[in-house]
């Protein structure tokens, strides 16, 4: 009896019979401690997220399991009556009708979503439960007994969803950890002390770049932050061969240039790995117009607020000007601009290259995919010209090897192709820049893919590699492959660059660990969306898109690792498109929650290692990709040394993978031609992540075009065209062999067969084919045979009749 009278006092007071307000709700919140009055709740709602709602279809309900039968006393069916549950059902569903129910839970943060899955949670608990907590069963017995309200539950109903969204209790705490309104107090080393900020502004071959660097060599101490490991490792040389004593540091690689590992006064390394607690005298952040790129603007955003540098020289376009100086002025800092105009002149040529057979030595072709890359560069080879071939994915060692061969006077190579990777990073002697083709994919802020013409920041870029002032050719050209482009290309350079009006920010492992604290069930994954979702950033900032991370991180979801490590293991810099890689990378995190250490054993039977030279595209495309897992390996020593132990070892062997790599390029006509022998239905055969166009050759609009010459010459050899053994050329190349030019004049300028001869998608043999089999086709009463026919008599080859 004691029991029960205790039990009873620690129920929460029960209002009157039938409230018909929401006056008996609030007393019954008031009683059960913790909730907020409903318009502060949404007052304060309204203050911490700057009156913007969060998106709710990012909170994950948590399961709650139902009670079951047990030793436990029900204390509430002793103290009244066991429940009716088709009552407790009726009871339940007017509830979640009343409208002043669901006003109330938007006012605790419960919009129309939430309340519909706590509701539905909430009725499953109640109704699959053997038995209910005393409170509950009293309230539901109440209703029944109409001595009670269905308002009456709405306490229990909260509680409940606050239980299965425990963001909802939190909420504030949230929006105060994901506010990024004031990203220059993130670092008090650098608000420390007045920085002298100067901005080295001008197009690229104008010497910019140069003169900040002639001020880091000067310095007593200075760190260089670029865009690229190449870069880094440029200014690395630059500076030790000036006899100021610089270390290198990138991402996956550090060199101590004191044979005792003390640290040097200067330091070039990628943007990413920059100290912003480390002092300097002099500091360089170049190409700050990646400030906005939407996956790494965070990084120059955190240079250029964070580095603790007496002196800041950034170096980059000038259209980032106004946003520099605006951000500078939120930190109390000035900045003097200094202009620079290009060394050398550039021309925009009035004629489109046209044809292959145009080319010139010091011509660089600029494709945007390795289809291009590939199609362009055999068909190069096959009228006896050499060609270098440059893409981002090829190691910096190889591609540092094929400028090296382009630039000798003395190599007969002449003709360099390749992607945008040449924009930065690489001294090239380039005379005339020809654009393959002027439309690029590219990844906007919301993580989606565009296919849009290039922007006129990345058209200057580009065409700024021909005539440099350091080459043998003083002057440049620019133009196009195909005529029609050209227009296009010269309004896009005749354009002036919009200014660059926002900074990348990222959220911080403490930020996500301070998430992870409030929200300990949820998701890696499910913490980035909420915390993108409620965070706060003024006019000058952007979160940047953070989909690779979330991707990486629901791939190892189900490995057991600690927040910290899974953090890091999601901002690994890996192509998520490359399978192989997202695997290893899969594999390795598998091996660390294990704690086991990876060996360099255990590397090397992960990739086969050693590896030979690579005998088609295929092989070629795989062994990129295994010098990508071992850049995973080196990037992960520096952040686990005791789990990544062999990082020397791996990296001495990547050299040698380097070697082998650059031994396929420097053949990639004859791995394309090896592809084609090996191919199926003309297509080159080459794994999922390779971007070609796989293309039946019983498609009937099959577009050469948009095959690499290998395909090209395989799908025309089989039309048998006796004044050509193969079309290398297509209309992008401005080649028409002799037999289709007669063709044209035979079946008029305007016909639809005029237009695919011209466009390479039909020959003559295979017209004179199509009028043969439409011949049969109305010898049969329109249907079409069930054999072939043949292409030297047009003889029908018997099949048999189904």
């Amino acid at each position: 009896m004691n029991r029960c009278v205790w039990l009873l006092s620690r129920l929460p007071a029960r209002p009157g019979p039938s409230p018909r307000h929401a006056g008996a709700a609030s007393a019954v919140f008031r009683s059960l401690g913790g909730l907020r009055h409903p318009s502060r709740a949404a007052a304060s709602s309204s203050e911490g997220n700057g009156g913007r709602a969060p998106d709710t279809s990012l909170f994950v309900p948590l399961h709650v399991q139902p009670l079951g039968r047990g030793p436990e006393w029900d204390i509430g069916a002793e103290l009244t009556q066991p429940l009716n549950k088709s009552e407790v059902l009726k009871i339940l569903n007017k509830f979640y009708k009343q409208k002043e129910m669901q006003r109330l839970g938007g006012e605790n943060g419960l919009d129309a979503r939430l309340f519909h899955q706590a509701f539905i949670s909430f009725r499953k608990y109640i109704m699959e439960s053997s038995f209910l907590s005393a409170d509950v069963h009293i309230i539901l017995n109440d209703i029944c007994c109409g001595s009670g309200h269905v308002d009456d539950l709405f306490p229990f109903f909260l509680r409940h969803a606050r239980q299965i969204f425990p963001m909802l209790d939190c909420m504030d705490d949230l929006r105060k950890i994901s506010d990024l309104r004031l990203p220059p107090n993130w670092y008090p080393e650098a608000r420390a002390i007045q920085r002298k900020i100067v901005f080295h502004a001008g197009p690229t071959n104008s010497g910019k770049t140069h003169h900040a660097i002639q001020r880091y060599l000067a310095a007593k101490s200075g760190i260089y932050c670029g865009p690229l490991k190449l870069l880094a490792h440029e200014i690395f040389q630059k500076s030790n061969d000036a006899s100021v004593p610089c270390n290198l540091v990138t991402g996956e690689e550090r060199v101590l240039v004191d044979p005792e590992g003390r640290e040097a006064t200067h330091v070039a390394c990628t943007i990413e790995m920059c100290s912003v607690t480390t002092p300097y005298e002099v500091a360089v952040i170049d190409e700050i117009q990646m400030i906005k790129d939407p996956a790494r603007g965070w990084a120059w955003t955190r240079a250029l607020l964070g580095l603790s540098a007496e002196e800041v020289h950034i170096c980059g376009e000038a259209a980032a000007i106004d946003l520099v100086t605006e951000l500078m002025y939120s930190t109390g800092e000035e900045v003097e601009v200094r202009n620079y105009k290009r060394l050398t002149p550039i021309t925009v040529l009035d004629y489109a290259l046209e044809s292959l057979d145009n080319l010139r030595p010091g011509d660089c072709i600029v494709c945007f995919n390795k289809n291009d890359i590939y199609s362009v560069s055999r068909q190069i080879e096959a009228r006896g010209l050499e060609c270098a071939v440059i893409y981002g994915s090829l190691p910096p060692g190889t591609k540092l090897t094929q400028a090296k061969k382009f630039n000798d006077p003395i190599d007969p190579c002449k003709i360099l192709v390749a992607t945008d990777a040449i924009g930065m990073g690489l001294n090239l002697s380039i005379k005339r820049i020809i654009f393959n083709s002027l439309i690029k994919p590219s990844i906007n802020e919301k993580g989606e893919k565009e296919m849009d013409a290039i922007t006129t920041s990345q058209a200057l870029q580009i065409s700024g590699r021909a005539g440099r002032f350091s080459s043998v050719f003083k002057e440049g050209e620019v133009t196009t492959m195909h005529r029609d482009d050209l227009v296009l290309l010269k309004e896009i350079l005749n354009r002036s660059v919009p200014p660059i009006e926002t900074a990348g920010l990222h959220p911080t492992a403490e930020q996500i660990e301070m998430f992870a604290y409030h929200l300990p069930d949820a998701t890696l994954s499910n913490l980035m969306d909420i915390f993108v979702s409620l965070s706060q950033v003024d006019g000058l900032y952007f979160v940047c898109n953070v989909d690779d991370f979330k991707f990486l991180a629901d791939m190892i979801q189900h490995i057991p690792l600690n927040l910290r490590v899974r953090y890091v293991f999601c901002t690994a810099p890996i192509n998520k498109k490359q399978p192989f890689v997202c695997t290893s990378l899969l594999k390795f995190a598998r091996q660390f929650s294990r704690n086991e250490p990876l060996t360099f054993n255990w590397i090397c039977r992960h990739t086969n290692w050693p590896l030979v030279p690579p005998k088609n595209i295929k092989d070629l495309v795989h062994l990129e990709a295994v010098h990508d897992v071992f850049d995973l390996y080196l990037w992960l020593s520096y952040r686990f040394m005791d789990m990544f132990p062999d990082a020397s070892l791996v990296r001495d062997i990547q050299k040698e993978l380097d070697n082998i790599i650059q031994i396929g390029v420097r053949s990639i006509t004859r791995l394309i031609r090896a592809s084609e022998a090996t191919s199926v239905s003309g297509a080159i055969a080459v794994p999922d992540d390779f971007p070609l166009q796989r293309t039946k050759v019983s498609d009937r609009m099959l577009n050469l075009e948009d095959l690499p010459a290998a395909n090209q010459e395989q799908f025309s050899s089989t039309t048998k065209v006796p004044e050509q053994k193969r079309i290398r050329g297509s209309k992008a190349l401005g080649y028409k062999p002799a037999a289709v030019q007669s063709n044209m004049k035979s079946h008029g300028q305007g016909s639809l067969a005029a237009r695919l001869v011209r466009e390479g998608l039909l020959t003559q043999e295979m017209l004179k084919q199509l009028e043969r089999e439409w011949q049969v086709h109305h010898n049969n009463n329109g249907n079409f045979p069930t054999g072939k026919i043949d292409n030297q008599n047009g003889s029908k080859e018997t099949g048999k009749k189904k």
